[in-house]
């Protein structure tokens, strides 16, 4: 049984426990609509055996608080970045308030960043701007990348290739794309964040049979939380806001199309998660 501070939000149905220690490697926990039971999005993802969370920092405010909670959680660490649909508010100032945070020693990676070409909340020149900018940003300090594209698969690629000598490793944070653009980000060496998308039998369908053609030590899961709630949750969740503590079922479903255990699963992307993030035995001892 789950502890009562949290039997009430959560159904008995949706309080799963992975077999193994998972990580959440996009969990956007700075959006307001997790200030008001932080604490219990907290315990209910500790008791579902998410052990580390990589808190997204989706622009200079969000990636800021992103560094603090991290500070304040045992497990937790952080991104900073520009995302695309904010791209419009770039300035070599904001690019270097970013490199300064760089330093903080919870932030793991560059991002969140990259080209969106779905919505143009900021125009494609805009967005490959600050995108060029934050991978001279992600070069210059050695960080990992995690990347935000949609609909702009080509030039993201050809972007990236120009950059891919200078840079670590860097993951496609929530890849819902085709066969032709995986296998680009794969040629180009980089990771693959899968989300709940896979649970949706509208939109996500594709890309069950795409799953095994990704190499165990280039997959990593994540919730995108609050957003992507699993259509095919076993039970209905009041208020429909993702969290932490459904990421065990979302792994379930990825194994289930990879041909592997949850167990198996679950232990490969940590170990790629722990390599990718470069998460030191003595911080995860200090996360435990």
């Amino acid at each position: 049984m789950a502890h009562p501070a949290f039997d009430d939000f959560l159904p008995e149905a949706l309080q799963f426990h992975a077999p193994e220690p998972l990580v959440d490697i996009g969990a956007n926990l700075t959006h307001e609509s997790f200030q008001r039971d932080l604490p219990a999005v907290v315990e209910r993802a500790r008791a579902a055996n998410v052990t580390t969370l990589i808190l997204t920092g989706t622009d200079l405010e969000h990636a800021k608080q992103a560094a603090l909670l991290a500070e304040e959680h045992l497990g937790f660490f952080a991104t900073a970045g520009v995302h695309p649909h904010d791209a419009s508010r770039w300035t070599p100032a904001l690019g270097r308030e970013m490199a300064a945070l760089y330093a903080h020693p919870k932030l793991v990676a560059v991002g969140e960043c990259g080209l969106d070409f779905n919505r143009n909340f900021s125009t494609p020149t805009e967005q490959e701007h600050a995108f060029e900018a934050q991978l001279a940003l992600a070069a210059e300090s050695g960080l990992p990348l995690f990347l935000h594209e949609r609909d702009a698969g080509p030039r993201m690629r050809e972007m990236l290739k120009s950059w891919r000598d200078d840079l670590a490793d860097a993951v496609i944070h929530c890849f819902t794309a085709d066969k032709e653009t995986l296998y680009g980000y794969l040629d180009l060496d980089l990771h693959i964040g899968l989300t709940g998308w896979i649970c949706d039998e509208r939109r996500g369908h594709h890309l069950r049979p795409l799953v095994s053609d990704i190499p165990l030590n280039r997959l990593m899961i994540e919730t995108d939380c609050p957003y992507l709630l699993p259509r095919n949750l076993p039970s209905k969740l009041k208020g429909r806001r993702h969290e932490p503590a459904l990421l065990p079922w979302i792994a379930r479903e990825i194994a289930h199309w990879y041909g592997i255990s949850e167990a198996e699963l679950g232990q490969a992307t940590t170990q790629t998660a722990h390599t990718f993030f470069r998460l030191s035995a003595q911080q995860l001892k200090e996360s435990a």
